[in-house]
Order: C-alpha cells, then sequence, then structure tokens
C-alpha cells in the first residue's frame, strides 16, 4: 500500500494502523500539567488552553506544549511530560522538529523566486531538472511547477521506501542511513505514478524533494541555505534552522516517544530518522515561538508580494479522509482548515516517528498558535482521537479571539 509518513498527522494515521496494528499502551506514565504564564489573554483562553492540553495528556499524549499569541498577550500551556524516566515536565518554548511544516518554508522560497521573475510557476520539472522524472509512468516534461507544489503532480511518495523495518528494532537499525535528495526521487519513481499530472490530489514528500532540488538548479545553493537567508535572518528566527544529517535536538527539548508494537511500549525516538527527516520535505527543527512567528510574517504579505501570497491561498480540495477537518483545502504548501465560528486558519502540519507539530494563525495575522506534541499512538483510532484534540484546541482558541478575521 501506499506510505506516507512525512504527510503530516491528516495523512498519516491510515498508514499509521496499516503498518503498526499495534494498540495505545494501556498504561503510559505522566506528569501533571504544568500551566505556565507570560502575557496572559482573556481568561476565557487561559482555563480553556489549559483544559484542552490536558485533554491531550489524558488521551495518551506523553508530553504537549502549546503557545498562542494574541492581541492581548501570549499563553503558553504545557501538560503531561517531558521525558518518561524522570517525570520532567515539557520545557517551556524548547526545540521540535517540526517535519512537514518544512515545506512552507520551502514554498515560500520558490514563490519569492517566482515573484523575482527567476521562474515561473508554470515551468516544467523538465526545465529545471532536465531527465530527473522520469520512471512509472510521472515525466517531469508534462509536470509544472505550480503542481509540484500542490500535491497534483501524481509523483510517488518515496517514504516507504526508507523505511524497510517499521519497528522499533528497525527505527534503531536504520536511522542513521542517509540518502541523497537524488535518491529519493529514484526510489519513488520504481513505483507507477498516481494519476495523470493536474487531474487529482495526493500527498507525496517527494513533491518537496524536487522542489529542494529546483531551488538548488535557479540559485546554486541549497534549499536550506536559501530558507535561511531570505526567511530565518530577515525574521530573526534564531532558533530555526536544517540540522542537515545531525541528529540531535539542542537544549532544551522533551523527549519523543514513539509506539511501535501492539500494547508495547513507547519508544524514545528523540534522535531523527535520518532517512526522512532530513530534507526538503521535512528537516527543520525550530519553536513554537518561532514557528509562530514565521507564520504570522507570512500571512501578512510580510515574505511575499501580493501576487505571490494570492497564489499561495490558491487552494483545492483535500479527500476526507480520517482526522480530516471537513473542508480543508490545501495551497502551495499552505493549509486552509475551517474554523466552527465560520472562516478559517492557515497552516501546515507536521509529524514524524514521536513527534506532531501543529501551527495556525487567522487570515489577518493577529492570532497565531502551535501545538506540539512529543509521542505518536500506533492505532489509527487513538492517533483519530488525538488529532481531534489538537484540532478542537486550535479551533477553540481561534474561536475564542475577538479579532479573528473570516
Amino acid at each position: 500500500m501506499s506510505i506516507t509518513w512525512r504527510g503530516g498527522p491528516l495523512r498519516e494515521v491510515t498508514m499509521i494502523a496499516a503498518l503498526l496494528c499495534a494498540a495505545l499502551a494501556p498504561t503510559t506514565a505522566r506528569a501533571s500539567s504544568t500551566p505556565s504564564t507570560a502575557q496572559a489573554p482573556a481568561p476565557h483562553h487561559a482555563s480553556t488552553l489549559q483544559k484542552d492540553a490536558d485533554a491531550l495528556r489524558d488521551s495518551g499524549v506523553t508530553g504537549v506544549s502549546v503557545r498562542l499569541e494574541t492581541p492581548e498577550g501570549v499563553r503558553v500551556v504545557r501538560g503531561g511530560t517531558g521525558d518518561l524516566s524522570t517525570g520532567r515536565p515539557v520545557p517551556r518554548d524548547g526545540y521540535v522538529r517540526i517535519g512537514s511544516t518544512t515545506k512552507t518554508f520551502v514554498a515560500t522560497v520558490l514563490l519569492q523566486l517566482a515573484g523575482e521573475g527567476r521562474l515561473s510557476l508554470d515551468d516544467t520539472l523538465e526545465d529545471w531538472l532536465p531527465g530527473v522524472v522520469r520512471g512509472g509512468g510521472s515525466d517531469g516534461r508534462r509536470i509544472t511547477l505550480r503542481q509540484m507544489l500542490q500535491h497534483t503532480s501524481g509523483v510517488p511518495d518515496y517514504t516507504g521506501d526508507v523505511v524497510p523495518d517499521m519497528t522499533a528494532r528497525g527505527y534503531y537499525k536504520n536511522r542513521w542511513t542517509t540518502y541523497t535528495s537524488a535518491r529519493r526521487v529514484a526510489l519513488a519513481l520504481r513505483h507507477p505514478r498516481s494519476f495523470e499530472p493536474g487531474s487529482n490530489w495526493k500527498y507525496s514528500n517527494t513533491n518537496y524533494i524536487l522542489a529542494g532540488m529546483v531551488i538548488k538548479a535557479v540559485t546554486g545553493r541549497s534549499w536550506d541555505q536559501e530558507v535561511d537567508a531570505r526567511i530565518l535572518r530577515p525574521l530573526r528566527l534564531r532558533h530555526t534552522f536544517s540540522p542537515g544529517d545531525r541528529p540531535y535536538l539542542p537544549a532544551p527539548h522533551a523527549r519523543d516517544y514513539q509506539q511501535f508494537a501492539p500494547g508495547g511500549p513507547m519508544t524514545d525516538t528523540t534522535l531523527a530518522y535520518l532517512p526522512f527527516d532530513g530534507d526538503a520535505d521535512g528537516a527543520l527543527i525550530s519553536t513554537e515561538r518561532d514557528t509562530n512567528k514565521f507564520f504570522t510574517a507570512l500571512v501578512r504579505g510580510e515574505l511575499l508580494a501580493p501576487a505571490q501570497l494570492a497564489e499561495m491561498r490558491r487552494t483545492v480540495t483535500v479527500p476526507e479522509s480520517p482526522g480530516t477537518v471537513r473542508g480543508t483545502r490545501d495551497g502551495l504548501g499552505l493549509d486552509r482548515t475551517p474554523l466552527s465560528c465560520g472562516g478559517g486558519y492557515w497552516g501546515h502540519s507536521g509529524s514524524g516517528f514521536g513527534y506532531l507539530a501543529w501551527p495556525a494563525a487567522t487570515p489577518d495575522g493577529r492570532t497565531a498558535i502551535t501545538v506540539s506534541v512529543h509521542s505518536r499512538p500506533a492505532d489509527e483510532a487513538t492517533a483519530v482521537r488525538q488529532i481531534k484534540g489538537i484540532t478542537d484546541l486550535v479551533d477553540h482558541a481561534l474561536c475564542a479571539d475577538e479579532h479573528r478575521a473570516p
């Protein structure tokens, strides 16, 4: 079957169930929730936010942290534990892997290059990567950069090929293995294309491996160098970076845990799984503070000219799947999720072994929130329940903000 790890939690839950065929461990050590307040916004935000974080902890998440920024101030809440062996709390604004949220940074760079006239979204992959996308029915001569960024290319995903053993033993054995971007693409092209380019939508991490390669072809520099020069330094995101093939998280950080076996324990997966944690589809490490700042700047038009921001926000329907908020739509590296109170928010989730990041910003950029959880369950039902807990938390927080925009 098709396997997607780097698609963010909305796209991974079915894969988890199929590969792990496991149930959530019956008991999970937890520390008591530890709220922490900066300039606290309205009391409704504070009490509801902590309640929703505690509900995530009670659903089996080992640790959770949330940073909400509104015109009234900042609220940070935490729940569970940052280390099952010691019971220490989740650190305040610690470093986290943001996985597929990296894709929004990469898409922003490509759209900046389009705004500078250095490429066009209607260019084909063949224009920039001649001969690279040929195989399994995929043909770079027929795939545009827009289709690549919006997952309408039909190019298959590579991630299943780099997870040969979906067990704790497999994680330990293979986590140090590295692949070049070209090798990842070659692995994907051994599979038949998903559909005719432009005729459908299917999330494929290979699209953003290709996006990183296009950035290198256009600029002569790697995707992460361009992200650093064009986004991180101008916004002073000093705690966001690409670690390359270095698997470690800097301190402070919570430990991440993945459940692999039926009814089994949580395996410490804090060290990166380099086969898919090291490229343009999901390499970045950040903090909740930096992630909020990035999405706020993006939706406010501080990173893209109006024409390119409009292109990024031009969406297509995302097929409904377990855990998907009905009405979610996909732009160019940016998703729009409806709110129960009307309107919607922009963001892009990210996940991998043992971690999940969920950033969101209102269209006017006045309110932003990032949720980080530090464990992932084995079975689909529990994964869907936890994702719903996250989307409910975000919905409650943004709907409570009187300054939200449609």
